[in-house]
């Protein structure tokens, strides 16, 4: 049989439930039809969805039709309740948008049809209330193909199979093959949102319903089911007797009562529990099986720590809703009640509902939960009375806002209080406005381990980062990582915790930051008579909209801050004496139009919020020492991944006057690289002369070059590196070669083997060179730091690395430092000066040889 599962989707008031409680009548599931103004709707089992006359929680029936099983799901319409439907929508195998006859497409049905080409759910269309005298079905369908989509076809009567043929190029060889077009053709265009059937009727009048049902039980497409496992997550609950239900859609495999079930939670943490339940919920009532296939959707108990948006077995978790709270508002708990007894209680329905997020501010001491509007703080006081007893009540509210950045900028955390470790480097960059916090990394695993890397994503994913402005929650940024450093000793997990949260804020301290708020998508129809009067308050609202007109109705449809409209409904109702209709839904997040005035109200310091400091910790004379977020870039001991590709002067550091005995410094080089072979024979010195004034002798040059470091650092071995790291060490090797030959100084290449188990170190030579792979648990800039120690303040050495840890073992043995990509840029001016070299000796051999030639 052809397992379905069915959305139904509509605007507030467009007659959802009635057709619902049609499509259960005729297919025999009810006996008589309910209906919303008498209170006895199948569908809406809540008390509060009966008195109020709307669908609040998404619910379900199943039934069958011809050689289908369909799950219905009945979803809320109201604009406050539009996270619950949006969940539902990962679930559906196609869904039905339900239009009024007397009101057409709306803003909030716009809405709808953005977010089922979101989640790619295939669609039918079914106009209701054809049965009024207001209903056009011509100008409905021309609102329809304008509005939201040309291949929405009338399906009242089947189109002809050229018409049909022509929404696929695929379809249309087919036809032109065969000459027709068959069902599964018609059902592979709805699969592919290539078309999409349309139905009028009434649900009231039971007309057009058949034909709807029919039409599924012929196109709809159903999903190929693998035998693995799957699940997808929509929605918690609990029963009357307090059980907690995971309400799940199979997408693969199947379940049986006692299996236990291996997930991860929402703190990361694996997760392994017994079904020990599960129910076929059918309006308010539900069925107990011991096991459920693949397409069924059902509600399991035993899982005490599933989400909503949680992926089970093979299916990842869902990305973040589209849909989000605009508004804040503060609860007044009855007096009696302390806040730490009402938040544990809060939480417990914010499993429920993940978009419903109760805040515990410590400052003020305060419980605030965000929330859509008015009627959601309604439905949450009657819930909040009916489940615990309590009877809040919440203040006026204020605007949720929240921050983005203008431009990409580098942020830079440290941590290093005695005997702990840790530095992180996180380029932020802005993203499309919708897109929240996406996390990357672009660090090489040569420069920090992947287990520290992806303890830096977790701690960048668990926090919801706060911007500088307002204080308010950061959205629509990329962070990606691009370098960071660990210890070998004294680092711990919660070292990188710390260094990443600075990092964070220290990239929003130097940043430019915007300030975001809620925008509302509008249509506001008004006698032509109040025109002017709504379009002059729409300007003073700050809304961006454009206006059309009938003989008797003006129509203004565009956006406007929700702190300006949120309470315009009633002035329309007043001003128009009720004949007035504003539609409004959520369009995002947009620049804040008064921000100058919002940031001083705020009067939010970023610098003074400890939980959210940008400053970083250094260790200095042994202790922790906390340094400004604006002098961190100075004391950081690695170079971002920004600054890759740029070239960027590095402070070099004078030679101290300390100096050693040659007899030691020989004793050095001989046990770190082997005995210093010099020429048997040398020119006789002439007699010793009368004494002169002594002469100052340069100090011979070693450069020390940290490998890895000047790899990952210049973009052609970075290159190489990326195909075969060896190579890459080859191609370094032969440019010092070079280098060695045309200035004359003495080069120790350093690279870092500490990774690699059982590696007892090798030196060995290289054409004149020298070449070091430090030992197992030795890294380079050990090795290099006791180097430079050993020989620092004798030989005229210079450290090339963009390492600022070794800089500090330089500041002691008085060394010369240089960054890898300056060292590059010297690199390239003695290649050019060789050239020139090989050119003019090739130009002088030439001359010579045609001399001779003439002779």
């Amino acid at each position: 049989m052809k397992m379905l599962t069915v959305g139904i989707l509509a605007h507030v008031d467009a007659g959802k439930t009635t057709l619902s409680e049609a499509i259960l009548y005729r297919s025999g599931k009810l006996k008589q039809p309910g209906r919303v103004d008498h209170g006895d709707t199948a569908l809406d089992t809540h008390d509060l969805e009966r008195r109020r006359g709307i669908t609040i929680f998404s619910s379900q029936a199943v039934f069958t039709h011809g050689d289908a099983r369909i799950t219905l799901m009945d979803t809320p319409g109201h604009i406050d309740f539009s996270a619950e439907m949006e969940r539902t929508l990962r679930i559906l195998d196609c869904a039905v948008l339900v239009i009024s006859g007397s009101d057409g497409v709306q803003a909030h049905t716009e809405t709808l049809w953005r977010l089922l080409r979101r989640y790619d759910v295939p669609c039918f269309v079914f106009v209701t209330k054809m049965d009024l005298d207001a209903a056009d079905k011509e100008a409905l369908l021309a609102d329809l193909t304008s509005h939201l989509d040309e291949r929405i076809l009338d399906f009242t009567n089947r189109p002809g199979d050229e018409e049909l043929a022509m929404c696929s190029e695929v379809i249309l060889e087919k036809y032109m093959e065969s000459g027709c077009v068959s069902n599964a053709d018609i059902a592979q265009l709805v699969a592919e949102r290539a078309l999409f059937p349309c139905y009028f009727g009434s649900g009231l009048k039971l007309e057009g319903v058949d034909e709807l049902l029919d039409g599924l039980a012929a196109y709809a497409p159903t999903a190929v089911m693998p035998e693995e496992f799957g699940a997808r997550v929509f929605k918690i609950t609990r029963d009357s007797k307090g059980e907690r239900l995971t309400h799940i859609k199979i997408t693969g495999g199947s379940i049986a009562v006692r299996t236990p079930l291996a997930y991860t939670a929402a703190d990361g943490r694996a997760t392994e529990e017994k079904i020990t339940g599960i129910r076929i919920c059918s309006g308010a009532k539900h069925e107990a099986v011991d096991r459920a296939e693949a397409g069924c959707v059902c509600a399991v108990t035993g899982l005490s720590r599933s989400f909503a948006g949680q992926g089970l077995g093979f299916e990842p978790d869902a990305a973040a809703p589209m849909l989000a709270p605009a508004l804040t508002y503060r609860i007044l708990l009855p007096e009696g009640v302390d806040d730490k007894t009402a938040m544990p209680k809060f939480r417990a329905l914010e499993e429920e509902d993940p978009l419903l997020h109760f805040v515990w501010i410590e400052q003020l001491r305060e419980i605030h939960v965000q929330l859509m509007g008015r009627v959601q703080i309604e439905v949450l006081q009657s819930i909040i009375s009916e489940r615990f007893g309590m009877d809040v009540r919440m203040d006026a509210g204020h605007i949720q806002y929240k921050e983005t950045i203008a431009a990409p900028v580098e942020g830079a955390g440290h941590y290093e209080p005695l005997k702990h470790y840790a530095e992180v480097h996180l380029l932020l960059e802005p993203l499309e406005p919708g897109r929240g916090i996406e996390i990357e990394t672009d660090c090489s695993t040569d420069a920090l381990d992947l287990n520290w890397q992806r303890l830096i994503l977790t701690h960048l994913a668990e926090k919801q980062h706060l911007g500088v402005l307002t204080g308010a929650p950061l959205t629509d940024v990329r962070i990606t990582l691009t370098a960071g450093r660990a210890h070998l000793k004294h680092t711990e997990g919660g070292d990188f915790r710390q260094a990443t949260y600075r990092a964070v804020r220290q990239g929003l301290m130097k940043a430019k930051s915007v300030l975001l708020e809620p925008y509302y998508s509008f249509r506001l129809e008004v006698p032509l008579a109040q025109t002017g009067r709504a379009i002059s308050d729409l300007r003073t609202m700050h809304g961006e909209f454009s206006t059309e007109s009938t003989d008797t109705t003006s129509i203004l449809t565009g956006t406007a801050p929700v702190s300006t409209m949120r309470d315009y409904l009633s002035e329309v109702a007043s001003y128009t004496g009720g004949r007035g209709k504003l539609a409004c839904c959520m369009a995002g997040y947009m620049p804040c139009h008064n921000a100058d005035a919002v940031i001083a109200e705020a009067g939010y310091d970023p610098e003074a919020d400890l939980e959210n400091t940008p400053d970083s910790v250094f260790c200095a004379h042994g202790a922790g020492t906390a340094v400004k977020w604006d002098l961190v870039d100075e004391y950081c001991h690695i170079e971002s991944g920004l600054s890759r590709g740029e070239v960027r002067a590095a402070p070099r550091l004078r030679m101290g006057s300390l100096s050693i005995d040659e007899r030691e410094l020989e004793a050095i080089m001989e046990r770190e690289f082997g005995p210093i072979k010099r020429p048997m024979y040398t020119r006789p010195t002439a007699p010793e002369a009368a004494p002169k004034k002594p002469v100052l002798r340069q100090k011979k040059e070693l450069v020390v070059i940290d490998g890895y470091n000047v790899i990952f650092a210049w973009d052609e071995l970075k290159a190489i590196a990326a195909d075969h790291l060896d190579a890459a060490r080859t191609r370094l090797a032969e440019i010092l070669v070079n280098y060695h030959g045309f200035t004359g100084s003495d080069v120790v290449l350093v690279f870092d083997g500490y990774a690699v188990k059982g590696n007892p170190g090798e030196k060995s030579g290289f054409a004149g060179i020298r070449v070091v792979y430090t030992k197992e648990n030795e890294s380079a800039d050990i090795y290099i730091e006791k180097l430079l120690h050993d020989i620092g303040r004798n030989y005229s050495v210079r450290v090339v690395t963009s390492d600022n840890l070794i800089r500090l073992s330089a500041l002691g043995s008085g060394i010369l430092r240089t960054s890898a990509r300056e060292f590059g840029n010297e690199m390239d001016w003695i290649m050019s000066q060789i050239g020139d070299i090989l050119r003019k000796s090739a130009e002088r051999s030439h001359t010579v040889t045609a001399s001779e030639g003439k002779l």
